[in-house]
């Protein structure tokens, strides 16, 4: 037994390289704000002034929390930390968004085996500039240094937003109509979803992050690393456009467009999406190739090219796409909605294809999608 003092430092957690960290993020922290924000960094807590929601007639706060999942392996291995952040706020942001509500304020957690202030500095950097684009404030966070429990090149993200919406004003299953079309707003790529398949098919195929690959223009790794889109500002402009009326939006994450459909719709409805109607970047099929990946299972996992889908009348989707393709996110019809009983007088319901009926607990409405998508 060694008669040596331990120290905190020498138990693996260095106090002076988070004050470090804490110092290289300030000036990017001090751009994700809004007038609402109270105090400066390095508070207990973050504070946001709530005057604004008091002269509501009856304000309804929205709460998201998520993390990145497996898709900080992909930043760790390429040692590229300034681009995850995106990936974190589009996560928790985008799923505020769903109801109706704007999102007010952000904080972030990262958990690492060693604070490298420069790379803790860059995931924050990017956090910050996510939060600025959105609109949102980032208020606090907290970076925790866990040796032991992760490796020092290791480090976890994760982060909570509140967003507040008019109880009027929330979208939702109670207004989806019989009639209402589906409307897809294009991702950006995988976004940051079914990554624990993504790197075990490149695993197995025996790819380097650092090869080239045509199809994409880039490496396997740069498209891999592709931030996931933000859709807060271009869907708050949409909601509030006199022209437009959504009735539901649905951020399509985990579980695939199908089943994140079905948890937005009324039970009774049904909802018919034709593959016909867009071609998947070339990641989704170079997925599937390389890892024979079934069909059911891919649309089970990646977004397939589609981030977001809306839910309107047919009469107001040209105007939502028009405005959507102006602030530069492709959109385009993907399908309909109508009761289960009209689609299936109207033949709208195909025989022997799945029907994916709510999802994540939600007795929602049922999603089929059909065809075939077109070649590159």
């Amino acid at each position: 037994m060694s008669d040596a003092p331990i120290t905190y430092a020498s138990a693996g957690v260095d106090v002076e390289a988070g004050d470090k960290a804490v110092e290289l993020m300030k000036a990017s922290v001090r751009r994700a704000t809004r007038p609402e924000v109270v105090g400066g960094l390095g508070g207990f807590a973050g504070m946001f002034d709530a005057s604004a929601i008091a002269r509501m007639t009856r304000p309804i706060l929205a709460t998201s929390t998520d993390g990145v999942g497996t898709k900080v392996a992909i930043a760790q291995a390429l040692d590229r930390h300034d681009t995850i952040g995106f990936d974190l706020v589009g996560m928790v942001v985008d799923d505020i968004v769903v109801c109706g509500a704007e999102p007010l304020f952000m904080t972030d957690y990262i958990a690492t085996g060693k604070v490298v202030p420069e790379r803790i500095a860059a995931i924050v950097g990017g956090i910050a500039r996510a939060c600025e684009e959105a609109g949102v404030a980032l208020v606090g966070g907290e970076t925790a240094e866990h040796p032991g429990l992760l490796d020092p090149d290791e480090y976890d993200v994760a982060g909570a937003a509140t967003g507040v919406v008019e109880y009027a004003a929330v979208l939702g299953p109670q207004r989806v109509a019989d009639g209402d079309v589906v409307v897809a707003l294009a991702s950006s790529g995988l976004h940051s979803n079914g990554y624990s398949l993504v790197r075990r098919v490149v695993a197995s195929a025996g790819w380097e992050l650092d090869r080239h690959v045509d199809d994409f223009g880039r490496t396997l790794g740069e498209e891999l690393l592709e931030p996931t889109r933000i859709y807060t500002r271009p869907l708050l402009e949409l909601i509030a456009d006199d022209g437009v009326d959504v009735h539901a939006l649905s951020h399509v994450t985990g579980g695939g467009l199908a089943a994140n459909l079905a948890r937005v719709l009324p039970t009774g409805a049904f909802a018919r999406l034709d593959r016909a109607t867009w071609t998947p970047p070339a990641v989704f099929r170079t997925i599937q190739d390389l890892g024979h990946v079934p069909q059911a299972d891919l649309e089970r996992t990646l977004n397939q090219g589609i981030g977001f889908v809306a839910v309107l009348p047919e009469a107001h989707a040209d105007r939502a796409i028009a405005l959507s393709e102006a602030r530069g996110v492709q959109a385009w019809r993907l399908g309909e909605v109508a009761t289960e009983e009209r689609a299936h007088e109207a033949g709208l319901v195909a025989r022997d294809v799945e029907i994916v009926r709510g999802a994540k607990g939600v007795d929602g409405g049922s999603v089929q999608v059909v065809g075939v998508h077109p070649t590159a």
